[in-house]
């Protein structure tokens, strides 16, 4: 009887951050098992406020990268990018250039972003915007504080001052965002919006805002008063504060 023939086909390649490893041999080390548990007690112990950046991110790190100690690349990502906020808003192409980020990981601090955004978007959308002040800042620094160009964003309010749209007009580059006017009045109409409150956000941290972040609100106040619009306030978020136009006498 001739040999039996065996197929050649190649094995699957699996990323470092997905290798299969089989059960006989594949037990994960009782060392990295252990200290995942104490970080799992520690958290629903205690909460995120009991625990430093480098921790919490080791815990998200955990689903993506199974078997191997995180710990070095959570400290990596730090190194990198400053603080756990701006691990989890850095650009995919930016996380995958640290040594160990394969998709999976990559895919893991996106979902906890977004997952993040939509908890911050639910506690400011159809409530009204005076009663939910510090929320709606707490929103604004959760998705804009740590982008790495300018993003313009128009709130939307109704007759009740209720915020009924949020939505992103233009995105730019690390110091300038292109802004229409007539854009943002005209949406406004389309949603049957009565007041407005801008946002954008300073890569730099710095919130002060430059003479043609001021020209541009004096347009935009124009057009609104035009056609009976409200604008009631022009924020700019930086990385630890934001600047408001109200405040500050600008408007």
């Amino acid at each position: 009887m001739p040999p039996r023939a065996f197929s050649e086909a190649p094995l699957p390649l699996f990323s470092e951050d997905e290798v299969q490893i089989a059960p006989a041999t594949g037990a994960q080390p009782s060392y990295i098992r252990d200290h995942r548990q104490r970080l799992r007690d520690r958290f629903l112990a205690g909460g995120p406020e009991a625990m430093p950046d480098y921790e919490l991110l080791e815990l998200v790190l955990f689903r993506a990268i199974p078997r191997r100690d995180v710990k070095p690349l959570a400290r990596a990502l730090l190194d990198r990018f400053g603080d756990f906020n701006g691990v989890l808003s850095a650009a995919p192409e930016r996380l995958a250039e640290v040594n160990g980020v394969g998709d999976a990981v990559v895919c893991e601090l996106k979902i906890v972003e977004a997952a993040a955004h939509r908890l911050a978007r639910s506690r400011v959308l159809r409530r009204q915007v005076i009663s939910s002040w510090d929320a709606l800042i707490a929103y604004c620094h959760t998705t804009m504080a740590h982008r790495e160009t300018e993003q313009f964003r128009v709130l939307y309010l109704d007759r009740k001052n209720v915020l009924i749209a949020d939505e992103e007009q233009a995105r730019g580059t690390v110091d300038h965002v292109p802004v229409y006017p007539r854009e943002v009045v005209k949406r406004a109409l389309e949603l049957n919006a009565s007041a407005l409150i801008l946002v954008h956000n300073h890569p730099s941290g710095d919130p002060t805002p430059s003479d043609s972040d001021i020209a541009m609100t004096a347009k935009i106040i124009a057009a609104a008063e035009a056609l009976g619009l409200t604008l009631h306030d022009h924020l700019v978020i930086g990385k630890s504060r934001e600047l408001s136009f109200r405040a500050e006498g600008l408007i």
